[in-house]
């Protein structure tokens, strides 16, 4: 190699390796223009231009052709980075008690088509995922898109690394369902053939969340959701999604907050699991379930409209009680920077802020000597933007590596 090859290939190499870092800071918002990714690399600024036109090239973010400043701005302008909105998509599945949603996500957390299947999930779990599956492949198609890979969103806790359902309470599958090789079988029967994933529902819900909505810029960040059946917990640790030795952290679900409370589809009793998710709320409220639409849509239609009425008040304040004593609990054991809930939860919070967090002050050790802060989930379907971030992570890793595989 002669003296003038060696500094290029250099930096070259330097550029190749700064491109699933730089594609990252696209991706989560951090880097809005071509001056704050040369900051946060620490590259100079022909290394990030080179770095960005690269990404560029493979499609994946976007480079204005001009220069801009922003209203305020000071310096010279620079080029602002935005990602593809045309570019390719993960395919992003998720199971509940109430059928399944399917979507195609593009980088940024970009929902950019969903459709949704009502009904029985079958005991068949291979019948569900197929059904959801096809719903998914007939969105590629007429989406015409690249598909970088797949993933999947299930209330269980799943099994890492061999992806089986333990514990699937809420559907009729069975206790150990394979779920990972089922999803893979049939993703790969509709031609997708990028990396495919499983995990579980709230977990990815607050991968998405962490990246992309509440819980940005939180290092340690609790997650409590509660969707069609059931509450389940996450929690990200140091800015990375914890899930424990074998991926089963944080069964939250399983927190005693009644000890002579219902009883428990786990076997015990007063769980938050049954205190605190729609169908108590419904039950709480004196309120029959209905087939016209899924569970967690009639306990937010309720909150959201009749929450004046004296008993739907009361019961409301009955889960808010059970949610924050648990919230509290969790508080005392983890210490998060950060509280984030999602569906009815979230709904709870918005009907009486000012009581749930004076529970979860009142009863835990430290969020008496420092408030913790506690907010809403702020993205549409989280479960699937956290399905699409895990298919999405190998590009994020290593963007030419994977899409030239």
């Amino acid at each position: 190699m002669n003296g003038k090859a060696a500094p290029i290939r250099a930096r070259l190499e330097r550029g190749r390796s700064a491109l699933g870092p730089a594609l990252e800071l696209v991706h989560t918002g951090r880097a809005p223009t071509r001056a704050v990714l040369t900051s946060e690399l620490g590259v100079t600024r022909a290394t990030a231009g080179a770095v960005a036109a690269e990404l560029e090239a493979l499609g994946l973010i976007s480079v204005d052709s001009r220069p801009g400043a922003g209203a305020g701005s000071q310096g010279r302008p620079s080029h602002r980075l935005s990602v593809d909105e045309a570019g390719p998509v993960a395919l992003a599945a998720q199971v509940h008690a109430d059928g399944f949603r399917v979507a195609l996500v593009g980088l940024g957390g970009r929902i950019v088509a969903t459709a949704a299947g009502r009904g029985v999930v079958e005991a068949d779990p291979a019948q569900t995922l197929g059904e959801a599956v096809a719903a998914g492949e007939a969105l590629l198609r007429e989406s015409g898109r690249r598909c970088v890979g797949a993933g999947l969103a299930v209330p269980s806790a799943v099994a890492e690394p061999e992806g089986t359902a333990l514990n699937p309470l809420h559907l009729a599958w069975p206790a150990g369902a394979p779920v990972q090789r089922i999803f893979t079988e049939r993703v790969r029967a509709v031609g997708v053939e990028g990396p495919v994933f499983t995990g579980n529902d709230v977990n990815l819900a607050a991968l998405a969340e962490h990246r992309h909505g509440a819980g940005r810029g939180a290092d340690n960040l609790l997650c409590v959701a509660t969707g069609h059946r059931g509450v389940g917990g996450a929690l990200v640790l140091n800015g990375r999604l914890h899930t424990g030795s074998s991926g089963l952290a944080l069964e939250v679900g399983h927190l005693t907050v009644n000890p002579e409370g219902r009883p428990c589809y786990c076997g015990g009793r007063g769980c938050l699991d049954v205190e605190a998710d729609p169908l108590a709320l419904l039950t709480a409220a004196g309120r029959e379930p209905g087939p016209e639409t899924n569970l967690l849509q009639q306990a937010v239609a309720l909150l959201r409209s009749e929450y004046g009425d004296p008993v739907v008040r009361s019961a409301t304040e009955r889960l808010i009680d059970r949610l924050g004593l648990g919230l509290a609990g969790l508080v005392n054991i983890l210490s998060p920077d950060r509280i984030i809930l999602g569906g009815l939860h979230g709904e709870l919070l918005a009907a009486d802020p000012d009581r749930l967090r004076a529970v979860v002050a009142d009863r835990s050790l430290w969020g008496r000597s420092s408030s913790v802060p506690v907010l809403a989930c702020a993205l549409d379907h989280n479960s699937l933007v956290g399905a699409a971030e895990m298919a999405w992570q190998p590009v994020l890793d290593d963007p030419l590596g994977a899409l030239t595989a």
